[in-house]
């Protein structure tokens, strides 16, 4: 009866551990994945941060806790009224074309200097700090 589930156990085992194997690498394929590496186009996001001019004429960005810099756009809110305080914008993850993307990487890269970064149509702003402190 042992040699029977001493057997059993040994085709069952690699069985088990191959199918958990998608599950796990899954798994961790997500740790340390913030919020912020999740965000997509239309998605609602909240940022706090300090209001930075950025390198293109009109630029204005902000940096989330998560250090992914936010190139900000906005019809509804004058954002450079804002330059150099610490705010809180709520707006949606703006997409672009493969192409529009294209065009303006060799900039985003030197911009941000290696982190993530994406853009924002920001539809509200409150002030936190009239300092970046």
């Amino acid at each position: 009866m042992m040699k029977t589930l001493a057997r059993l156990f040994a085709w069952m085992a690699p069985i088990l551990l191959l199918s958990l194997c998608p599950a796990f690498l899954h798994g961790a394929s997500q740790i340390g994945e913030s919020n912020a590496d999740k965000a997509s186009a239309g998605s609602k996001e909240t940022v706090t941060g300090c209001l930075q001019k950025g390198d293109e004429p009109g630029e204005i960005t902000i940096i989330d806790r998560y250090g992914r810099v936010w190139e900000l756009q906005s019809n509804a809110v004058q954002l450079a009224d804002h330059v150099g305080h610490t705010v809180t914008v709520d707006g949606t993850v703006a997409s672009k074309s493969k192409t529009q993307e294209q065009e303006i990487e060799t900039s985003e890269k030197k911009e941000v200097a290696g982190r993530e970064h994406g853009d924002l149509q920001v539809s509200d702003l409150k002030m936190v700090s009239d300092s970046c402190k």
